[in-house]
């Protein structure tokens, strides 16, 4: 009995290869595709190397401007030579130079808050280079009775504007601290005052809390002592080799060079401690006077013309050599006595 050929026995259609091409896909859309439908296969990933390349040549060209950058800016800053660092074009040549603007203000209250009717014109010509074109040459004074004035310093700017601030002085007449308060204008890097000034009371001392007693050691202050009032001797009149009896080794301190006389060591403060102390010492100093003229029975002697003294306090570092004391250093005093 003859066998028929497996191609009779099984034929394949076209619809059925295209299935059996994709056996993933639906069976839906195998059925819905005719013989005339165009094939729509999954894409294989061949086609896709355009993809790679590009990328590849992106990245690429991401390093190269990377790395031409980086050379570029250092070979930038070497070449450019150093920075300017005069005056520059900025926004803060466009804000008021409040530190010119004191210095002004100072000269001219040094001129306005001196006054003589003796020499009104002198104040007057003095006057006239802070003032505006019209103003009073006197600037709101009378003409009558006299004023002095004297250790004026800033105190401080309120700045209104680019153009325009006020500046507060402080100043001392006779016994009293007090305020002026400057107007001031400021245009084509000049000032001029731009109203009259103002006196204002100034701030009352700041209240001072008093300080524990410190801890003594009387001890060894009563061993300093001697030691002390030999140093501060020396230290007055300027005698580098009796001064440097008392100084540490290694250590040299200038001296007042015979500006005062040394007269007192009212106090001596000494904290406890090992062989280096910081201690306080109130000095009395002599005050020299000028020729003292010879008093008259019936005169007395000029206060002025006569030798006084000044109360003073010092800090020391002192340091224990052997059985004494020697100077390490000496400056102005804190708040250590009680």
């Amino acid at each position: 009995m003859a066998r028929r050929s497996i191609v009779q026995q099984d034929p394949l259609t076209a619809d059925d290869a295209e299935l059996s091409a994709y056996p993933e896909e639906p069976e839906e859309r195998a059925k819905g595709r005719g013989r005339g439908a165009p094939r729509r296969g999954r894409w294989s990933g061949g086609g896709g190397r355009w993809l790679v390349w590009t990328g590849r040549v992106i990245l690429w060209a991401l390093i190269v401007v990377i790395v031409v950058n980086g050379v570029r800016a250092p070979f930038e800053r070497f070449t450019q030579g150093p920075a300017v660092t005069g005056p520059q074009t900025s926004s803060a040549e466009s804000e008021f130079p409040s530190d010119r603007a004191s210095a002004f203000a100072n000269q001219f209250a040094a001129v306005y808050l001196n006054f003589n009717a003796a020499t009104p014109d002198e104040r007057a010509g003095r006057l006239a280079p802070y003032l505006p074109d019209g103003a009073d040459p006197q600037f709101g004074w009378d003409g009558i009775g006299r004023l002095a004035a004297g250790a004026i310093q800033p105190y401080g700017v309120e700045v209104l504007g680019a153009a325009d601030g006020v500046v507060t002085l402080t100043f001392q007449s006779g016994n009293r601290r007090l305020l002026l308060s400057v107007p001031v204008h400021y245009a084509n890097g000049n000032f001029v005052v731009s109203a009259q000034p103002a006196v204002l009371p100034a701030p009352a001392p700041a209240p001072l809390p008093q300080p524990p007693e410190p801890d003594r050691d009387e001890a060894t202050a009563n061993e300093l002592r001697p030691q002390l009032a030999g140093f501060f001797t020396a230290y007055a009149s300027g005698d580098t080799v009796q001064l440097q009896r008392y100084v540490a080794v290694g250590e040299t301190l200038d001296s007042f060079a015979g500006a005062f006389t040394y007269r007192d060591l009212k106090d001596v403060v000494v904290p406890p401690g090992g062989t280096t102390r910081e201690i306080t010492a109130i000095v009395v100093w002599g005050v020299p006077a000028g020729a003292t003229p010879v008093a008259q029975p019936t005169e007395a002697a000029d206060p002025a013309a006569m030798a006084g003294t000044l109360e003073q306090a010092y800090r020391l570092t002192v340091e224990k050599q052997g059985d004494k004391w020697f100077v390490k250093d000496i400056r102005g005093a804190g708040r250590s006595l009680g």
